[in-house]
């Protein structure tokens, strides 16, 4: 717990924060720097290209190198990026800067994964990441009231000089506290580490997954990250300290969400069940709780308390991706844990990073106003991201067969 549950939980935190922190700042730095409703989302995703670009060397650097070493020495580029940002001047150091510390944090959750994957039992995997996912929801809550509470006393400079500051702490926890461990069967050269890749890519059963998690991905991410907070703005009517409660609740909403899926994967493997349905049924849920959001838009405003019930529940319901990262993982043998969870990954980040630009770029299609935005723009962004998940859901239930029990086993040996 002390030297490789909490490291890497740190350093996951810290990367939340860093992805989260544009919810409630994105709307202020809209306004100090004139962004429009494209740039303020490409500005946010941007964090996202720098994971995308790194992300398959990434997974054989981990499985080479182990996630101390990796992540030790990339945290340093994540202080430079808060440093960067700090000092800011123009949208093209904002965007320099986001993506230097995005490229600082892109180890953050698959080194955490894979320590877990070499360091606890196979049965308890599901809830191990699950706690790394929920972890990423107390970053979400300490950039929601608390981040307003403090930007009542210091800048927004101010707080991400901070961050780099706890970047570098990472790196020093990580390179001088956590201990060494590696996989039994570690590919040592480059060629075996290309043909694992290779597996990896060709297994029908992770490709499902990968497409079912990159849709939901572009659902859910670029909606808790940024786009909740405007939509609070203009369509319930809440203000930035209001907002900043509502993004409390999302968190809170996370990391129950994370935390329950866990457990109930977890329950389906020790009764020799596969984990599939429970994360078939957090994106029916996600269907569920998202088609009121996008209906809302249609009516104009809402009452509060519309809002309050709403987001919180489509939050918790959309954090099934913690249980598609278990499903792939208990596909192959731990020596490829990097590897597949940067699959994985990869698709979930190009999700990420195209879902907040585009539902900026199709908001920004509707005239708005000085207060904010069109509510229509959200009923037409929101609603075509719903078509988009169903048609996911149904692929993927289409191959269920290649879940059941026997079909994992094979394709584990």
């Amino acid at each position: 717990m002390l030297r490789v549950s909490l490291p890497f939980l740190a350093g996951f935190l810290v990367s939340y924060v860093f992805r989260s922190i544009n919810a409630l700042l994105g709307p202020r730095l809209a306004a100090e720097f004139s962004l429009s409703a494209s740039q303020l989302g490409l500005l946010t995703g941007s964090y996202f290209l720098a994971f995308i670009v790194v992300q398959l060397p990434l997974g054989m650097l981990l499985d080479r190198y182990g996630p101390r070493r990796v992540n030790g020495v990339l945290f340093v580029a994540a202080c430079a990026g808060g440093l960067l940002f700090a000092r800011a001047q123009d949208f093209g150091e904002l965007l320099a800067a986001r993506t230097l510390f995005g490229l600082g944090v892109s180890a953050a959750l698959m080194g955490a994964m894979q320590a877990y994957v070499l360091w606890y039992p196979r049965e308890r995997l599901a809830v191990q990441i699950s706690v790394v996912y929920a972890t990423g929801g107390i970053g979400a809550l300490l950039t929601s009231f608390p981040l307003a509470w403090l930007l009542g006393f210091v800048g927004w400079r101010e707080v991400f000089a901070g961050l780099a500051l706890a970047s570098l702490a990472v790196t020093v926890v990580m390179l001088s506290w956590v201990p060494e461990r590696t996989a039994p069967r570690r590919p040592l050269d480059l060629r075996s580490q290309f043909a694992g890749l290779a597996a990896v890519l060709k297994d029908p059963g992770l490709r499902r997954v990968a497409v079912a998690v990159t849709i939901s991905q572009f659902v859910v991410g670029p909606l808790i990250n940024l786009w909740v907070s405007t939509w609070l703005r203009d369509v319930a009517g809440f203000g930035e300290r209001a907002v900043a409660w509502m993004l409390a609740a999302n968190a809170v909403a996370m990391i129950v969400g994370y935390l329950a899926y866990g457990r109930l994967a977890d329950a389906m493997v020790r009764r020799g069940r596969t984990e599939f349905r429970v994360y078939a049924g957090s994106l029916t849920a996600t269907l569920v709780m998202l088609a009121p959001l996008a209906l809302a838009g249609l009516l104009g405003t809402v009452p509060p308390w519309v809002a309050v019930l709403l987001w919180p529940a489509f939050t918790a319901c959309g954090m099934g991706a913690a249980v598609a990262f278990t499903i792939g993982n208990r596909r192959f043998p731990p020596e490829y844990a990097g590897r597949v969870s940067t699959v994985l990954n990869l698709f979930t980040l190009v999700a990420m990073f195209f879902g907040q630009w585009a539902v900026g770029a199709v908001i920004g299609l509707f005239p708005g106003s000085a207060a904010g935005y069109a509510p229509l723009a959200y009923a037409v962004a929101l609603g075509a991201q719903w078509l988009l998940l169903a048609v996911a859901l149904a692929w993927l239930w289409k191959g269920r067969r290649l879940f059941e029990p026997r079909r994992e086993a094979a394709a584990s040996t």
